[in-house]
Parts: C-alpha cells; structure tokens; sequence
C-alpha cells in the first residue's frame, strides 16, 4: 500500500512538472512569505529589494547563457519579492485595488553564465496616476556590473497609484521626476498605441492600461 502510494505520488508530481513551472511557484511562495512574514517593510519608499539568485542548467539557451527568457522569469518573481516586502498587497486589499504589469522594457549589455551569482536589484522610480514605474537591475556578484536592466509598468485599477504610495509609506509622498529613460519609453508606448487605434479605427480617447 506504501509503495502504491508512493508511485501515485511520484506520478502526480512529475506530471505537475511537465504541465506547470512548479518550481517557479514554489520559489514565489517561498520569497512571499519571507518578505511579509520575517522582513519588515522598509522605512524608504525607494530602496532596493535585492533577490539573490545563479543561474542553473535549467535557465540556458543553445549558446550556454542565460536564457533572455528566464530574465523576464526571474524579475517577475523578484516582483512578488518587493510587493511583499513593502505589504503592497496589504495596501491593495485596503484600498479595493488591483494591479496589472501593463508593460516592460528590458536591455541586455552582457551575458550570464552557468552557475554564476547575481542580484536582482528591484526599486521604485516614480508614479503617475494610473500607475507606478519600476526599474530592476541584474547585476553580477563577479565584478559588480549590471549585466540587465529592466523597467516596468504597473497598472493600478481602482484608487490610483498615488494613492497606493500613500498606503504603502504611510505619509504623503510626491513622485521623484522619471529618468528620462522611461520618459522616452512612454512616448513610444503612446506612439504605438496611437498607431494601433488608429489600425482599429478606435478613437484617441479610448480606455487603455
């Protein structure tokens, strides 16, 4: 009966394997529950969360770096480890909001190699009143560098993400200006969505995240 057990087990794990990114999910919940549970929320609006991680066999691609795929992985969870941190969460059941990734933009300078260690440095960089901005950093444990950067748009529906800033440092907060980097991001995100509007004969005014 144990050994029956045992194999309907083995079974049903490896099927989860191949039909779900277990492991993905697994490590989510694992850095949830260690940034809301055992870390406090940070005093600074603006400071880093820093998700340690190293690239494993499973994240390489035909030519043996780092997968550019699994670099949009890995920031989504380093994601979940900043919204935990700073009780994001918390603030959004508050306040009777939700929150989407409406869009990332990610540059690559230089490759990471097997078994090499690196930072996913995760901060905010500002807000306006649909969403906030955030900006992740890989960088390399080896000599510093930052090997990727990505930026992120996160759409809040509800109450507005001024608002949720306020939850979230329990004061009221002014936006710091937006590095121009993202200032030019957003022009091209608008410049595409007008040119896809106009592709669907919508008007300019339509409602878009």
């Amino acid at each position: 009966m144990l050994l029956l057990l045992s194999s309907i087990l083995c079974v049903v794990f490896l099927l989860s394997l191949c039909l779900f990114d277990i492991w993905c999910f697994i490590r989510i919940g694992i850095f949830c529950a260690y940034g809301s549970l055992w870390q406090k929320c940070p005093d600074d609006l603006f400071q880093d969360v820093v998700m340690p991680n190293v690239v494993l066999t499973s994240d390489l691609d035909y030519m043996l770096h780092m997968n550019n795929v699994r670099y949009l992985r890995e920031a989504d969870i380093a994601r979940w480890f900043f919204f935990a941190r700073f009780k994001f969460f918390a603030a959004l059941r508050a306040t009777g909001s939700t929150t989407v990734l409406s869009g990332s933009c990610s540059r690559h300078r230089r490759p990471l190699r097997l078994f090499e260690r690196f930072d996913i440095h995760t901060r905010i960089v500002g807000w306006d009143e649909q969403a906030f901005y955030l900006e992740q950093r890989f960088v390399s444990r080896r000599k510093g560098f930052v090997v990727a950067i990505i930026h992120c748009r996160q759409h809040i529906t509800g109450i507005g993400a001024a608002a949720i800033m306020e939850a979230i440092a329990r004061k009221k907060v002014e936006s710091p200006e937006l590095p121009e980097e993202v200032k030019h991001w957003l022009k091209y995100n608008e410049a595409s969505s007008q040119r896809l509007r106009a592709e669907s004969n919508l008007p300019n005014n339509a409602k878009e995240k």
